[in-house]
């Protein structure tokens, strides 16, 4: 049996998106042949809404490591909150107890937290250990860079002169790629010609049919975060907002604003809620959403929840909605990893993607709902509206293939992310022959 140490600073009860993949992952790994331990930071130092019942989908065989992290009260004074920055010294300290102590046959680093990727070129070089970084989104991006101040991240000055000078320092000695996205690896090999033969793999996350049973075994303790109303429609989103998803709103809002002209019978009773839209903290959330359907003069028609919610919590949103809405950023590269739990809910779907997202092709691939592309025409997208909140009035049963879906649960996406980790360790024996 193989053994993967797995670096992961977010992880439950603390509600990170970036750790989702670990996750659902883990009860599956000894199937394949691979034991797995993680090291994470504690959840006391992570400024994350919190949810107990994610500890629930961990098997209890795994071993969990965890370390400390620097206080962020103190070091936001100068700049440095990210948690990556934080905690790395002390993933150095504790992973390099581990490898003295017990034997790993690779290291993966799945989480963008990236600053502390940097970790595994030192690990390769004093322990001779090789490592896979997940890239889950960019690194060093320069996505914001034509972007007004105004819809840039925060302290983007610092942090994109901050990837700049650590990405190159992680990837120099990478011996495997995994990313949601082939985009970002074309990215990477285009900028490091070392990248030219390092295995890699696209992955996306997987659905994990288990999270729905454990929502439903805990629904009484589970909260709606909308205002229900039976006299309404209700369309749910949950997730993101952000700059980049307002070309994906303004789609939604205008093609809804036609057929609130054409057919109000149909139209006028809908109800679009956004919950969960902002990473800030509660009560500081800056809305993105409100505001595109003020400046439409749609206001009634959509509410806006900037508060992040709990895993669970967003499940039960999801299954108590009359129909369900996700959107999409307008980077090709992006993939929706919070496609899947949308179509095991098995309600009616609308996606809004650049129709080169890997969202928009499993949509169609699966069946799983009515899709609107970012090049669509205005007239064609009001079709495919108007079509979906028919099937939603009608509460029509869903059309997904679920044999088309196989391919995207969490167990064959743990085996593919283990056939990359069984490539990278074929590499370093291959290096090894030839230079012995």
């Amino acid at each position: 049996m193989k053994r993967v140490l797995i670096i992961s600073p977010h992880f439950p009860p603390a509600n990170a998106a970036d750790m989702q993949r670990v996750r659902m992952s883990l009860p599956y790994f000894k199937e394949f042949g691979w034991e797995a331990e993680v090291v994470t930071v504690n959840e006391n130092y992570v400024d994350m809404i919190k949810d107990s019942l994610l500890l629930e989908s961990i098997p209890h065989h795994i071993i969990i490591h965890k370390v400390k992290a620097f206080s962020k009260t103190l070091t936001s004074k100068i700049g440095l909150g990210s948690l990556a920055l934080r905690s790395l010294w002390f993933f150095r300290k504790k992973v390099n107890q581990l490898l003295k102590s017990k034997k790993f046959d690779l290291i993966y680093f799945s989480t963008t937290e990236f600053p502390v990727c940097i970790l595994g070129s030192y690990w390769k070089n004093k322990f001779n250990i090789p490592y896979v970084i997940d890239m889950q989104d960019p690194w060093h991006s320069d996505y914001y860079q034509n972007k007004p101040k105004s819809e840039r991240p925060k302290k983007y000055w610092f942090s994109y002169r901050l990837h700049k000078f650590l990405e190159p320092i992680a990837m120099k000695d990478v011996g495997g790629l995994i990313s949601v996205s082939e985009k970002y690896i074309i990215t990477l090999k285009d900028r490091y010609s070392n990248l030219a033969t390092v295995p890699y793999k696209v992955i996306t996350f997987g659905a994990n049919e288990l999270d729905f049973k454990i929502a439903h075994e805990n629904n009484e303790q589970l909260k709606l975060h909308y205002t229900y109303s039976s006299k309404q429609v209700n369309i749910v989103y949950v997730g993101r907002g952000g700059y980049d998803m307002r070309d994906a709103v303004e789609i939604l809002f205008r093609a809804f604003k036609i057929g609130l002209e054409k057919e109000p019978n149909l139209f006028e009773n809908i109800h679009f809620h956004f919950i969960g839209t902002s990473y800030a903290p509660a009560g500081k959330g800056i809305a993105t959403i409100s505001p595109v359907a003020e400046a439409e003069n749609l206001s009634k028609y959509v509410t806006e929840y900037t508060n992040r919610i709990g895993f669970y919590d967003s499940i039960k949103q999801l299954i108590s909605a009359d129909g369900l809405l996700i959107i999409g950023s307008n980077d090709s590269g992006y993939t929706a990893s919070k496609l899947y739990p949308y179509i095991l809910a098995k309600k009616q779907l609308l996606g809004i993607f650049n129709e080169m997202s890997s969202a928009a092709k499993i949509i169609t691939a699966c069946n799983a709902g009515d899709l609107i592309t970012f090049n669509d025409s205005l007239d064609k997208s009001y079709q495919i509206l108007q079509r979906y909140i028919t099937n939603v009035k009608k509460q029509l049963p869903i059309s997904t293939n679920f044999t088309a879906f196989k391919p995207y649960t969490a167990s064959s996406m743990t085996k593919s992310q283990v056939e990359l980790f069984n490539e990278v360790l074929i590499s370093k024996q291959n290096v090894i022959k030839k230079y012995n």
